[in-house]
Order: structure tokens, then sequence, then C-alpha cells
């Protein structure tokens, strides 16, 4: 098992950038894969960005080229770096890990992306 903690959202610009944290219980060094989420007000969570422990990454379409996941093992954390905002990136962002085929959520913090 696992706790994870996100932090480092907020209210920001369109234009603007913020970098999310994603701080976990445990040692994540062999957490294989970690994503980051997103949900915006009435629609499905989606997946943003994904890391593997090899460091191989994968983004959705709507955020490559702006969106940066990375993992530091030492400090067992993950973060979502988040240049270029939108107002659709406007969301609840979760952390998620899988362990042992089992998904396990942050309790998600806000960005909002003005206009």
């Amino acid at each position: 098992q696992v706790q994870l903690v996100e932090s480092g959202g907020g209210l920001v610009q369109a234009g603007g950038s913020l970098r999310l944290s994603c701080a976990a219980s445990r040692s994540i060094f062999s957490i294989n894969v970690m994503d980051w989420y997103r949900q915006a007000p009435g629609k499905q969570r989606e997946l943003v960005a994904t890391i593997t422990s090899g460091g191989n990454t994968d983004y959705a379409d709507s955020v490559k080229g702006r969106f940066t996941i990375s993992r530091d093992n030492a400090k067992n954390t993950v973060y979502l770096r988040m240049n270029s905002l939108k107002p659709e990136d406007t969301a609840v962002y979760y952390c998620n890990a899988h362990i042992s085929g089992a998904p396990y959520w942050g309790q998600g913090t806000q960005v909002t992306v003005s206009s």
C-alpha cells in the first residue's frame, strides 16, 4: 500500500506555469507505473501523463509539448510540470500509483486557469 499526497495546484493565468508534486508515504523505487490524471467538472477522469520506473514517459495528446512528468525516487515524489497552461486545463489533478495491479489515488489538487 501507499498513501499519495498531491500539492502545488492553484489559480494561474492562461500561459502560466505550475508544478504539481505527488509525495508518497513509502519508497516509489519499486512502483513501476505512476500517473497523473485530471477530472474537470462534469467530465470523466482522464489520463494526463505516465512515467515508468525506467523513466519512460507518455502523455495525452492535449498536453504533449506543454507538460512534463518526472520522478525523484530519492524523495519518493512524482512531479508534473505544466507550462503554457490553458483554461481547458482547469481540473482536479490526481496522482495514481499501480501496485500489484491495484490503483492507489491521492486526494487531488485543484488547478484553475483563468483566461
